[in-house]
């Protein structure tokens, strides 16, 4: 091997300077170039990076690639999969909850998946069809007979997945389903995803089904506060099948929350938008609407 090597790989872990780059199906403690903290730039779990694996020095970040997202709390890049599970039961699912997180996966050009758990105590088709419906994918699924986790694990392939809800919904005994090789970390991830536990900790992926899931803490936190950096100009755009309507309601500043002549109105009203979503839109829209550009 010559003296040093250089590979493209992914970060996936960070600890107080260091960094662990997967590349080449294998992982190097690096450090990251002075000329980052210069530019005031912070690596991020989730970053796609070329480095120099050096013979005898400290393996360096040489390079990191252009972002598609990046989260600051959980501090995160890359992410292309939001996995929000909801259950039919124990906890009662809110789909204000889940519409808010859809918006901030939208707002942060994130794919959402809605996956419906404990579909063996009480059917999950209504709330599937309402995301479907919606354009998502939406999958019910029962950790009890396992329906529902292969397409599940399918979506995993390839991609970088976080997944968010409430404690008591069934995250962990999914994630044990679909990626049986995470099982020795599952009492530690679900500690770490549950509740209440605000302790500053890094983020980390762990490779599993094809991709990466992201053992992001600051997800379970449902109080997002992310929802509030979202303009209420850009709310609607957070909503995909209110995008075809916009820009024909009647008045340009329609708000279609309940003006006169709105599409979006017409639409839920023909059945074509579920009224569950049009009345998340509304709830998000009223408790944004006010924030002043320097509160964001």
């Amino acid at each position: 091997m010559s003296m040093s090597e250089i590979l493209n790989g992914k970060i996936i872990k960070g600890i107080g300077g260091f960094y662990y780059v997967e590349a080449a199906n294998q992982v190097y403690e690096c450090k990251a170039r002075g000329v980052f903290r210069k530019e005031k730039i912070t690596p991020l779990c989730g970053d796609s990076v070329t480095i120099s694996v050096n013979d005898g020095a400290e393996n360096t970040i040489d390079e990191i690639h252009p972002r598609k997202n990046q989260l600051t709390r959980p501090p995160v890049a890359n992410i292309d999969n939001l996995i929000i599970v909801a259950s039919t039961v124990k906890p009662r699912p809110s789909t204000l909850v889940i519409d808010k997180l859809i918006a901030v996966a939208e707002h942060k050009n994130i794919e959402p998946v809605i996956v419906i758990t404990k579909d063996d105590l009480s059917p999950a088709d209504e709330l599937v069809s309402i995301y479907k419906n919606a354009g998502f994918v939406s999958v019910a699924v029962s950790n009890e007979t396992g329906e529902g986790v292969d397409e599940v694990r399918k979506l995993l392939c390839g991609k970088t997945s976080a997944f968010t809800g409430n404690s008591g919904v069934g995250k962990t005994s999914l994630l044990n389903r679909i990626a049986p090789e995470l099982k020795l970390a599952t009492s530690a991830i679900s500690e770490k995803l549950g509740r209440g536990r605000h302790t500053t900790r890094e983020a980390e992926l762990f490779s599993a089904a094809g991709g990466y899931i992201a053992d992001t803490p600051g997800f379970s936190s449902l109080e997002l506060p992310m929802i509030s950096s979202i303009d209420k100009n850009e709310l609607p755009y957070c909503f995909r099948e209110f995008r075809k309507y916009l820009g024909s309601c009647k008045f340009t500043t329609c708000s279609h929350t309940c003006d006169k002549g709105c599409k979006i109105i017409e639409a839920v009203n023909n059945g074509e938008i579920e009224k569950s979503r049009h009345e998340s839109y509304k709830a998000i829209y009223n408790e944004i609407k006010d924030i002043k550009e320097w509160q964001k």
